[in-house]
């Protein structure tokens, strides 16, 4: 921390580890690459696939995010979408599902979740 070794503690509230390659806590199966990380998208948006760089581990402590993170609850959004509006958008962009109850629809629909747009990658 400001060039000087510290002890610390990382909580990762929101967030997963992104090891660097050759870093001793990550599997020698990753030991050349980093460790991975997937970074889910909605039903309506891409996911990625990440690895843990030695930037990362200086600017982030060896954090990086793990999903988009909701902007409705699952009640609201339960209470504020409709099934079949959902599926028709989802229809509309390519998307089919099949899905054993309606309202995981709602629930997991693309407005239900952050718009997260990946722009940096370390």
């Amino acid at each position: 921390v400001d060039g000087k070794p510290k002890r610390l503690l990382v909580h990762r509230k929101g967030a997963t580890r992104a090891f660097p390659p050759h870093h001793p806590l990550i599997p020698v199966d990753y030991q050349f690459t980093g460790q991975p990380v997937l970074i889910g998208g909605s039903m309506g948006t891409c996911s990625y696939v990440l690895v843990g760089t030695e930037k990362g581990m200086c600017d982030t402590f060896g954090s990086t995010c793990h999903g988009a993170g909701r902007a409705l609850s699952r009640n609201r959004s339960r209470n504020n979408l409709q099934y079949q509006d959902v599926l028709q958008r989802l229809t509309d962009q390519g998307i089919s599902i099949r899905v054993a109850s309606p309202k995981l629809v709602m629930e997991e629909a693309p407005e239900s979740y952050k718009v997260r747009l990946l722009s940096r990658v370390w």
